[in-house]
């Protein structure tokens, strides 16, 4: 097997758990290493470290996939592994619809896969990991037996791994307009063509938070996509419910789902840019009981990181702005790149520009099919926060 050696001084996160090795931190591989091929890693002083699959092209060329120096990396190992991640699933009680696998939170490092019912969604995000695709289908159908597997693979981030973006297929072809149970309600999902593998099921738990706080309340909900945290309000009791995003096709489906579970009388859905709205209706003076901002990344580089805070500060000093008194303001960000500190600095700014006082309800990350492994910032990137607005 080949062999990678790793220099005297590396990053302590090597050591402590992280599972990928950068270019800087590599001494030296053995000559022509095969960008298909598991590597065994050594520290300088030649200790095993583990093994892990390489790509000599990328930025991280080596992904670790076990330190024990017993386990093979064969198609039994991914069977091993991903009933292993089902069996965690199982116990916390994500029998219906969950993620599966969440990356490197479950040892398969750049491997994501969505269960929706009898359905799965795969991603294949480093060249290491997509050369056992194969095996990976087959792990899916001895475990569950599905009706249909889809690959979303079309990611720019694949390109960085010298792969194309590619979607499609897995096994025979299927209807990839289906239909999920969330929280006792429904939801279309469109498998082929929407956001990410479809659907966030990151924020499942945390759409149960707003509950007791949106009961006879007038809510409205900026970058609603689907409309899955507006419908949720609805069903909880709210008054009325108003939903804005700047995709027309988001808006369909948000419409569609709300007739879905009949609640097409209590939402309303409109696209338009949130940013430009939230200003513009906080100067004419509208008011809500509660106040949604669910946007997508702003950023996925640290340097545009300060256009990211600037960002989020906007539409949280916005929202506040269109809070009646006692109002609830519930607010995500799903940059891993801005930490949970960073994002109630942030949120704390924003209430003082806004000549607010601001009292937290919850703070929590994503939903627990989404594990947080300390140490591995990728896996901690959901930060969802309520707080009462004075």
């Amino acid at each position: 097997m080949p062999v990678v050696y790793l220099k005297k001084r590396i990053s302590d996160r090597v050591l402590n758990g992280h599972p990928w090795i950068f270019n800087n931190e590599i001494e030296k591989w053995d000559d022509e290493v095969p960008e298909n091929r598991v590597v065994e890693v050594f520290t300088y002083d030649k200790k095993f470290l583990g093994r892990g699959y390489i790509n000599p092209l990328s930025r991280i060329p080596v992904r670790l996939l076990t330190r024990d120096r017993n386990e093979k990396i064969n198609e039994t190992f991914f069977l091993n592994r991903i009933r292993k991640c089902w069996e965690y699933r199982e116990k916390l009680g994500y029998v219906e619809n969950c993620r599966l696998v969440f990356g490197e939170a479950d040892s398969l490092p750049q491997l994501i896969i969505d269960k929706f019912n009898d359905y799965f969604v795969i991603q294949t995000l480093a060249l290491g990991i997509d050369i056992w695709k194969t095996e990976i289908v087959k792990a899916l159908n001895t475990i569950f037996s599905p009706k249909g597997i889809y690959e979303r693979n079309d990611v720019p981030v694949r390109e960085l791994e010298g792969l194309p973006q590619q979607k499609g297929f897995l096994s025979a072809p299927f209807n990839t307009q289906i239909v999920i149970r969330e929280n006792g309600l429904r939801f279309n999902v469109d498998i082929e063509n929407g956001q990410k593998t479809g659907y966030f099921l990151d924020q499942q738990d945390n759409r149960r938070k707003i509950n007791n706080i949106v009961k006879d309340a007038d809510v409205l909900g900026a970058f609603c996509y689907t409309g899955t945290f507006e419908i949720h309000a609805a069903h909880y009791g709210a008054r009325s419910v108003k939903g804005i995003d700047i995709s027309d096709g988001a808006v369909e489906q948000a419409k569609k789902n709300a007739a879905l579970n009949g609640l097409q009388n209590v939402c309303q859905f409109e696209a338009a840019n949130a940013f430009d709205v939230l200003k513009q209706w906080s100067k004419e003076g509208k008011q809500y009981d509660v106040v949604m901002l669910d946007p997508p990344a702003f950023t996925k580089s640290r340097d545009t990181i300060q256009k990211a805070i600037t960002g989020y500060k906007e539409i949280n000093l916005r929202g506040m702005k269109l809070l009646k008194p006692g109002g609830f303001l519930v607010t995500s960000s799903c940059t891993n790149l801005v930490s949970p500190e960073l994002f109630l600095q942030i949120i704390d700014m924003a209430a003082k520009d806004a000549r607010r006082k601001i009292r937290q309800v919850t703070f929590q990350t994503q939903s627990s099919d989404h594990p947080v492994i300390r140490g591995i910032e990728s896996t901690w990137y959901l930060k969802f926060l309520i707080v009462e607005v004075s």
